[in-house]
């Protein structure tokens, strides 16, 4: 089975910096990593794989820097790494994020089962799977929590919901989204960070997966932020003096005056 498991690279630090005229995130000088749930994705493609052969390839869109985050992902398993760069993708929202990435998946051609993490760690929308298997014209699951049963025409799974989980069976071709409960990733092993090392990063352009101009980039991306800004933190504190019992005394008058119980 021919497995494709879509990656993004996310900054790594949670302290968000935002430029105030163009409302996006400035990366320059802050580390970045593979999105924490694209992980348990990965790992979940490669045990796939473990038990029914095939091959495991990442896919990911981004600057041409993202590729050497790519590797790190060869070395746990993976066969190979695509990944699409292109100025002509700046700007995408996630509408056309799904869009190139599944003309990439097209590219690559018969992929059996197509997996993503629930969501990226710094845009939190859990909308870029669904919309590429909308765009593919297949089936999706969402919160995939255990992959009961595949084969080469269907796939079992028990996906989570507000009330415990689901088991669901659909057809193959698909795409699965997956949490963190489904697994531990695995440490890259040693044999697999030098097969990385030497490993070529494949680079496709806009026009080398037949992207449609109108649906890529700033010009194919409906959402438009118009401000984004970070809450200025107010905190009002209160200091108890005296012994323990009297600031004890004094924090329950204080919460009882307040009206908070």
């Amino acid at each position: 089975m021919k497995i494709v498991v879509c990656v993004k690279q996310v900054p790594e630090t949670t302290e968000v910096k935002i430029n105030p005229e163009t409302n996006t995130l400035v990366r320059e000088g802050v580390a970045s990593i593979i999105n924490p749930f694209d992980m348990y994705a990965v790992e979940e493609a490669i045990r796939i794989k473990e038990k029914l052969g095939g091959t495991v390839t990442v896919l990911s869109m981004g600057p041409p820097q993202a590729a050497e985050s790519l590797r790190e992902l060869i070395g746990m398993g993976a066969d190979d790494a695509i990944l699409l760069s292109d100025r002509a993708f700046a700007g995408s929202d996630t509408l056309a994020t799904a869009h190139a990435l599944a003309k990439g998946i097209a590219k690559i051609g018969e992929v059996g089962l197509i997996l993503c993490g629930k969501q990226a760690i710094d845009g939190d929308t859990a909308q870029v799977g669904p919309e590429i298997a909308e765009n593919l014209g297949i089936p999706h699951l969402t919160y995939v929590k255990k992959v009961n049963e595949i084969a080469a025409d269907h796939l079992i799974a028990e996906r989570m919901n507000e009330e415990g989980y689901e088991r669901v069976q659909i057809p193959l071709p698909a795409l699965i989204t997956v949490v963190k409960e489904i697994n531990e990733p695995r440490l890259p092993s040693l044999k697999g960070m030098m097969r990385a090392k030497k490993a070529v990063i494949t680079t496709w352009t806009a026009a080398m997966i037949d992207a449609d101009p109108a649906k890529i980039g700033l010009k194919g991306s409906p959402t438009w932020v118009k401000r984004i800004f970070i809450p200025e933190l107010k905190c009002q504190g209160q200091v108890f003096e005296g012994t323990p019992e009297e600031q004890v005394q004094a924090l329950v008058d204080a919460i009882v005056g307040r009206k908070i119980v």
